[in-house]
C-alpha cells in the first residue's frame, strides 16, 4: 500500500507492523502471494506461522528520550505478511489488542481474507469497534466480493475498507457501496513472477462506482502485468506505485 505511515516533511512514510509472519493460501488471490515469493528467495517457508520476536510490541517501543518511536497520528498497516485472523495467532492476538488499545493515538489498518472469523477474535470490550482500528477485506474477484463483503457490512467497526488486490477481473461493488458503510476502496495489481493481468478498465469502472456512491478511492499499485488502452506493459516492481499515482491523476 502507498498511503499509510508517518508524516515527515509533509510526506507519508510507509509503516508495516507484522507481529507474526507467514500464512496459508486460501483464495485465488493467494496463488502468486508476494510473501511466499519473497520468503522463497530467502529459503524460508511462508506457510509456517511464526510470532515475530523483535517487533511484536513495535507500537510500544520508545527511544532514549522516552518518546514512542511510532509517533501520534501514525497509521500502521498491521499483519500484511500474514493474516490478522489466522487460527495460529489466536493466543498472540490477545496481546496485540491490548497494544492497540493502549496506543489510541495511532491508527491500525487490519486487512483480512478471513473476515468470517472476526466476531470470534475481537476483544470483550470491542462494542461498536475501537476508534483507532480500520477493518479492511480483500476480495480479488466477484465471487470473493459476494462471499466476504456481506460479512464486512454486518460486523461492528468504526471504519471499513475494501481492497481489490490483487484484482483479477472486473468487479461490481455497487451492491456494497450503496449501503454507505464502506469508507474506501483501494485497487492494486499482482506483483513479481507470473503476475496476472491488472486491466486499467477494471480500475476505472471501480472508480466510477465509488464516485457514484461518494466513496473514497485509491489505486495503490499497477502490478507487474498491466494493461491500459489495450496495450500490455511489464512494470518493474519498484515502479508499480509511481505508475499507479500517474493513473490516479488520469482518473
Amino acid at each position: 500500500m502507498n498511503n499509510f505511515g508517518i508524516k515527515k516533511g509533509g510526506k507519508m512514510k510507509h509503516i508495516l507492523w507484522n507481529p507474526w509472519h507467514g500464512c496459508h493460501k486460501c483464495s485465488p488471490g493467494c496463488l502468486n502471494c508476494y510473501v511466499y515469493y519473497l520468503d522463497k528467495l530467502r529459503d524460508k517457508d511462508a506457510s509456517i506461522i511464526n510470532k515475530v520476536k523483535t517487533n511484536f510490541n513495535l507500537p510500544l517501543k520508545k527511544d532514549r528520550q522516552g518518546n514512542y518511536k511510532i509517533p501520534s497520528e501514525s497509521e500502521l498497516a498491521t499483519c500484511f505478511t500474514s493474516d490478522f485472523f489466522l487460527e495460529e495467532a489466536d493466543e498472540w492476538r490477545k496481546d496485540i489488542w491490548k497494544i492497540i488499545k493502549q496506543r489510541k493515538d495511532v491508527t491500525f489498518l487490519i486487512c483480512t481474507k478471513r473476515i468470517h472469523r472476526f466476531n470470534d477474535c475481537i476483544p470483550d470490550d470491542w462494542e461498536d469497534g475501537y476508534d483507532n482500528v480500520i477493518i479492511a477485506v480483500t476480495c480479488e474477484n466477484q465471487e470473493k466480493a459476494n462471499e466476504r463483503l456481506p460479512i464486512l457490512l454486518d460486523i461492528k467497526a468504526k471504519r471499513k475498507y475494501i481492497f481489490a488486490s490483487p484484482i483479477l477481473e472486473d468487479i461490481d461493488f455497487s451492491e456494497f457501496l450503496s449501503t454507505g458503510k464502506i469508507d474506501l476502496v483501494s485497487v492494486g495489481g499482482e506483483s513479481y513472477n507470473n503476475a496476472r493481468v491488472c486491466n486499467f478498465e477494471w480500475v476505472k469502472n471501480i472508480k466510477k462506482t465509488c464516485d457514484k456512491y461518494n466513496v473514497k478511492f485509491d489505486f495503490h499499485q499497477t502490478g507487474s502485468n498491466f494493461v491500459i488502452n489495450g496495450k500490455h506493459y511489464k512494470i518493474k516492481h519498484h515502479d508499480e506505485y509511481s505508475q499507479a499515482k500517474k493513473g490516479m491523476k488520469y482518473l
